[in-house]
Parts: structure tokens; sequence; C-alpha cells
């Protein structure tokens, strides 16, 4: 049977990764695959159409100064109290 143990991780110095499984006993053979998430938050953007668009307005917005908010910085954390 074949069991399925979830991990998220981070690669550390020299490409080393350290799982803990408390759960599985020394000695048991396992099979490791790494799933590499890639994708950052622009490309996630824009994945599909109708964020795409969206993305691409705001940019455009920003660049033509159009749709734009300035508030200081005591504003901003009032607003939103941090």
């Amino acid at each position: 049977m074949v069991t399925a143990i979830k991990q998220i991780g981070t690669v550390g110095k020299d490409g080393k990764i350290e799982l803990y499984t408390p759960e599985l006993i020394e000695g048991t053979q396992v099979e490791v695959i790494l799933l590499v998430d890639n994708q950052d938050e622009t490309e996630y953007l824009l994945s599909n159409e109708k964020n795409r668009k969206r993305l691409l307005d705001a940019i455009s917005n920003i660049e033509k100064g159009e749709s734009s908010v300035t508030i200081s910085a005591e504003e901003w954390h009032e607003k939103y109290r941090i």
C-alpha cells in the first residue's frame, strides 16, 4: 500500500532539503517527488483573459496617471491600523 505525505519546504544552503516525518520508522524506504512552484503573481494574473485585461488596464491607468489615489503614510496607518 502507498501512503502519501505532503509537506511544504524550502531549499536550504547548497540545495539541501530536509523532511521531518515522525510517522515513519527509521529504515523505511520512500520515494520523493518534488513539485516546484515557479509561477509568480504576475504570471498568475496573466494566466486567463479576464485577469489579463484587468491587469493591463490597471497598468495603463497608472502610466497615464488615471485612477490613482495618493495618501500619506499617516493616512495609511490610520486607515489600516498598521
